[in-house]
């Protein structure tokens, strides 16, 4: 625990750095999110005028809806910062964890980027050495990535920010927490291939084309993208209820994160087992 939340001879170091030092998390997460935003115009430029398919839809829509995944990712650590006391929020433990995120997020999109623009496949590719390779270094990256996350839940939940309220304190952290966990499982289960082979499909057609309106996921038979989006997702869903029971009902804040909490585990539960079923989700 000590490696991630600092001890008072090192937050004290931090407390003495002046204000306003580019080396922020804060500002670290902020150049992140901007060039995710950077790369999505030429992106969506690329997605108007190429023809180019991959799995039966265009090459440009992988990177369009990892740069929009990321940006809300990125964004959420971005906003719960404040919720973490000042003095730690700029000690070495964040800092760390905010560099991990920009540095692993920027990683994939980078490649996944340059993946459709050559017209391959960026996940379940093994077709060359250095492809395979690079999916590997992609998996160990978002591996991270979720990790950093899990570290400023762990910050939200042990040292809150003066004034935060218990909904945001709690919904945010195990968010967080529970976000990254059972994203880290269901992203495991995705790119292990064990279940129905490489990929995300369980049955049905083996084709991205005729998928569900704006998601993609399969209609014909079950998707495990289903249940890691859920997953990833709780780590917005449980901030936003949070602030909304400290709004409007702050003595409700506890139980009702509680009670989010298992809806939350129920739903990814339902959905995955539903994926590996061979069922779709709609």
């Amino acid at each position: 625990m000590t490696l991630f939340i600092d001890g008072p001879q090192s937050l004290a170091q931090s407390a003495s750095a002046p204000p306003g030092r580019s080396s922020t998390p804060e500002h670290i997460l902020t150049v992140a999110i901007g060039f995710q935003l950077a790369l999505a115009f030429p992106s969506i430029l690329a997605f108007l005028l190429d023809e180019r398919l991959l799995n039966d839809i265009s090459v440009w829509v992988k990177p369009l809806k990892f740069q929009a995944s990321l940006v809300v990712m990125l964004a959420t650590l971005l906003l719960l910062l404040p919720g973490i006391d000042a003095t730690a929020r700029h000690g070495r433990g964040l800092l760390a964890a905010a560099l991990t995120a920009a540095v692993t997020s920027t990683g994939e999109i980078v490649y996944i980027t340059f993946q459709a623009a050559r017209g391959r496949a960026s996940h379940f590719n093994f077709d060359t050495d250095a492809e395979r390779l690079a999916y590997s270094l992609m998996g160990f990256g978002a591996a991270f990535l979720v990790l950093s996350s899990l570290v400023v839940g762990l910050y939200l939940l042990l040292r809150p920010a003066p004034g935060t309220g218990t909904g945001l304190r709690l919904g945010g952290g195990w968010g967080l927490i529970l976000g990254s966990v059972l994203t880290l499982v269901t992203a495991f289960t995705l790119g292990s291939g064990q279940i129905d082979g490489p990929g995300h499909w369980v049955g049905g057609v083996r084709s991205d084309a005729g998928g569900l309106f704006l998601f993609g996921w399969s209609r014909t038979g079950g998707d495990l993208r289903v249940p890691h989006f859920f997953a990833t997702h709780i780590m917005q869903a449980l901030p936003i209820l949070g602030l909304f029971l400290d709004r409007t009902a702050p003595a409700m804040a506890r139980p009702g994160i509680v009670a989010g909490a298992i809806a939350s585990v129920v739903v990814v539960a339902l959905t995955f087992f539903q994926a590996i079923d061979g069922q779709p989700f709609l």
